[in-house]
């Protein structure tokens, strides 16, 4: 693929770092320091983090200021901007622009929104793939002459973070990117396939250019179930890869033990040696605000909750977390109060107890055996309506 357009020495990425001034004027500050001049007449599609329906200061979706500035930007370059997404399963991509605040600013300067998922997807082999052989891109996505990856600053609880290039993988159609999480392991490859997969994919899919959100990241379970962290930064990056690795220095971690950067590294792919990677302002280092990084192995802990997970992935493994802090003491009064509640997800169970209640489509065999919520993932609305029958509690706006 073509990522030429803003590179002025590919042995040697730059990366712009600016702080303290907030979501849109840090981004301006990082744009101002990039030649746009090559996108004018050029097609850019804008690709935040708006996968799920959350608002911008909970540290899920991209500010809607940081994807103000990039459309100003573009515009002020001459270029055609336009917004897209493909969120996760069972989640409406307008809604989800909407609460994020993404959609009134798109309107605000008359960008088009785009449901990436609208339309069929386009097949791109992988060459030399080892964990997969080809993805199913959406159509927009190989249109547009320029990607912009602007995801947030966050942990994850299976790839250590989710940056730039891994937020790509809402470029993929529909439930394709699930598939992700459910290769079976290789024995050649002594890593995670999911790692292995999202390496692989940035060989064909990757960012031109990549404007990372800390305006308020993510630190703990994320990609969505972690604890909001304010750092009021924004890193943009003429190589993703490179942007991605500030990014972990900033999070307080070294992109080599992110799995799937040093895996597209040693491939080629992109810079993630720090000693290579051309970083502006030169104190760039008193931006560092360690984040808390996801527990090696990921734990539900609620009282009287049994958390039955076998080959879950962190879509399902974040939607139930998200449901349980906000709905555990509720759902108590619809299932008796003298058992625990049984919650199983994942595609492994054998068998799951009698009244179970089963999260996602990996449970649809053992539906019979209490109540199944379908959904790849579920929505928190799903759950929380097929227990109690209302889709949210009185005075509760944001649905999860």
């Amino acid at each position: 693929m073509e990522d030429s357009f803003f590179k002025q020495n590919a042995l040697n990425p730059r990366v712009f770092i600016s702080g303290g001034d907030g979501p849109y004027k840090n981004t301006r500050y990082t744009l101002s320091h990039l030649d746009l001049k090559s996108a004018r007449g050029r097609k850019v599609l804008l690709k935040p983090n708006a996968g799920r329906i959350d608002s911008p200061d909970s540290g899920i979706v991209t500010n809607p200021q940081v994807v103000a500035a990039v459309i100003d930007a573009f515009n002020e370059a001459g270029a055609k901007v336009a917004i897209g997404e493909s969120p996760i399963t069972g989640v409406d991509v307008m809604k989800a622009f909407d609460s994020s605040g993404i959609a009134d600013i798109a309107q605000e300067r008359n960008c088009q929104l785009i449901d990436l998922d609208e339309r069929k997807p386009v097949k791109v082999n992988i060459p030399y793939g080892m964990a997969i052989k080809k993805i199913l891109v959406c159509a927009e996505a190989l249109e547009h002459d320029i990607i912009v990856s602007i995801p947030v600053m966050k942990m994850h609880m299976h790839t250590k973070v989710t940056l730039s290039i891994k937020n790509m993988k809402g470029c993929l159609w529909r439930r394709s990117k699930v598939k992700f999480h459910m290769l079976p392991e290789q024995k050649a490859i002594n890593e995670m396939p999911l790692n292995v997969a999202i390496a692989e994919m940035s060989s064909v899919l990757r960012p031109h250019l990549a404007v990372i959100d800390g305006t308020v990241g993510m630190e703990g379970l994320g990609p969505s179930a972690g604890d909001p962290k304010p750092i009021d930064v924004v890193v943009a990056g003429d190589d993703g890869f490179a942007a991605d690795a500030v990014a972990c220095r900033i999070m307080g971690i070294n992109a080599e033990n992110v799995p799937h950067l040093r895996i597209a590294a040693d491939r080629g792919y992109g810079k993630i040696d720090i000693e290579n990677i051309n970083i502006f302002p030169e104190n760039w280092e008193k931006f560092i605000d360690p984040f808390t990084p996801a527990p090696d192995i990921v734990s539900v802990n609620f009282p009287n909750i049994n958390i039955l997970d076998k080959n879950s992935c962190s879509a399902c493994q974040s939607t139930l977390l998200l449901f349980l802090k906000r709905y555990s003491n509720i759902i108590f009064d619809y299932f008796p109060s003298d058992k625990p509640i049984n919650i199983a997800l994942g595609a492994g169970h054998e068998n799951v107890p009698e009244k179970c209640l089963c999260i996602g489509n990996c449970t649809k065999k053992h539906k019979g055996k209490g109540i199944y919520i379908p959904g790849c993932p579920p929505v928190g609305s799903a759950i929380l309506k097929k227990i109690t029958g209302m889709t949210h509690l009185p005075g509760e706006i944001i649905d999860t």
